[in-house]
């Protein structure tokens, strides 16, 4: 019995170069240094916005560290989707997860403990996907079909035992848990206040820099540092290792991959299983980093938001980062300085917009290039008509973000090859 190995042709890739570059991470090394410079350059471009519109908001360490809250559920659960997609699921029923985490959270964090509460957020996730996997990969459900189910269950499910289990407690009721016991947060002291000194100098470039470093080593908790190191692992196992290939051979053609020895069933249902813990643990964080307890609907819809950021990552770890950074860093903006930072970044859209639609002029397209700079000139227009951004529209504005970058990303998207097919045993004949 053989299995495949780094060494030969990816399974479900067509033979040749082409065919291999289907399955190449990030598009080989040159995609991994496009995305660290397109990083450096967005953080320039944001020191250069701030010094030009004076909001010191912007590339402040309280933004940061506020940004990389924000971001990590939304990022845990597009890691969820990304681990049962590259197996060849489609976990929809991200949503309904987390929500079993955000209980699961509140119920053992304020019975057995912060620990306990990360521990049964993930555990409660889990039992979401093991519902998930049983139907899709055991009894053959439509995968949309059951993750809508999930979350309707779950949303159900959490608003009953929550009332079971919280009505009576301090400070609890029928939509919420009493206060949960705090995780250890990170902070170093020495090196915290030299980068604060220096980012109070307001330095051009410079400052943000030392703002972001500050960020990683003032009061940031734990768990938000232990997703990143899940992002990076999930990199590795995936892309690193036979099991991530075996993994992703799932679901890009499963028949191949069974036809060489691969447990197919085996792998799908471990994958969606982890994908129902990372769901979890994004419930987990909400309720106990960027909360201090469970809430009812305290989701707001993040599982459905770190599915669109796992498909603006093109199911990659690294593209998946992006995507939730930029849901939670204009929802950070909007909650910290409301509408005068998110006019800001209007002048920021007007600029890359006028230059795309430039840059499409060059390239013979002309029709779309025109329309192009003439959205940049009417969102430069409304920069300098207006003093500040309407509240309802700053609210708006993460989700607006997500729908645009997803919509000029979509050209690009390559879902793996398999996925959300219903696969029988034996099927490799």
């Amino acid at each position: 019995m053989s299995t495949p190995t780094e060494a030969t042709t990816p399974v479900g890739a067509t033979p040749g170069p082409e065919g291999n570059h289907r399955l190449r991470p990030w598009s080989g090394r040159s995609g991994r240094w496009w995305l660290i410079v397109g990083l450096v350059l967005g953080f320039a471009a944001l020191s250069v916005l701030r010094v030009v519109t004076g909001a010191d908001d912007l590339t402040s360490s309280g933004t940061i560290r506020a940004t990389l809250i924000a971001l990590s559920p939304i990022m845990l659960a597009g890691l969820g989707g990304l681990w049962a997609e590259r197996a060849g699921v489609v976990n929809i029923g991200l949503e309904g997860m987390m929500i079993l985490g955000t209980y699961g959270a509140g119920y053992f964090g304020y019975t057995y403990g912060a620990w306990a509460g990360v521990i049964g957020a993930i555990a409660l996730g889990m039992i979401g996907g093991l519902i998930h996997a049983t139907a899709t990969v055991v009894f053959g459900v439509d995968h949309i079909i059951s993750g809508v189910a999930i979350n309707i269950i779950a949303l159900g499910a959490v608003q009953y035992l929550a009332s079971l289990t919280f009505v009576g407690l301090p400070g609890a009721g029928a939509t919420q848990s009493p206060k949960i016991p705090s995780l250890p947060t990170i902070t170093i002291g020495p090196l915290s206040d030299g980068l604060g000194d220096l980012e109070d100098q307001d330095l051009f470039l410079v400052s943000d820099v030392a703002s972001l470093l500050r960020a990683f080593c003032t009061n940031l908790s734990v768990l938000v540092l232990i997703g990143l190191a899940l992002l990076v692992l999930s990199y590795f196992l995936l892309w690193r290792t036979a099991f991530g290939l075996r993994l992703r051979s799932c679901g890009e053609s499963p028949s191949a991959a069974e036809s060489l020895g691969v447990a197919v069933m085996r792998y799908k249902f471990g994958a969606v299983l982890i994908s129902g813990g990372f769901a979890g643990l994004a419930g987990g964080v909400l309720a106990m980093v960027a909360s201090s307890n469970y809430r009812d609907g305290q989701t707001g819809g993040r599982g459905y938001i770190g599915l669109a950021a796992m498909l603006f990552g093109n199911w990659r770890p690294g593209g998946l980062l992006m995507g939730s950074g930029l849901f939670g860093y204009t929802e950070t903006l909007g909650l910290r300085q409301g509408g005068t930072s998110v006019r800001a970044l209007l002048l920021a859209v007007a600029v890359l917009a006028v230059v795309g639609g430039a840059v499409l002029i060059l390239r013979r397209k002309t029709v779309g290039g025109a329309i192009t700079i003439g959205i940049g000139v009417l969102v430069a227009a409304v920069y300098f008509l207006i003093d500040e951004v309407p509240g309802d529209f700053v609210t708006m504005a993460p989700y607006v973000t997500t729908l645009l970058v997803l919509a000029f990303a979509s050209q690009r998207l390559r879902m793996p090859a398999a996925d959300g097919q219903v696969y029988r045993k034996g099927s490799a004949g």
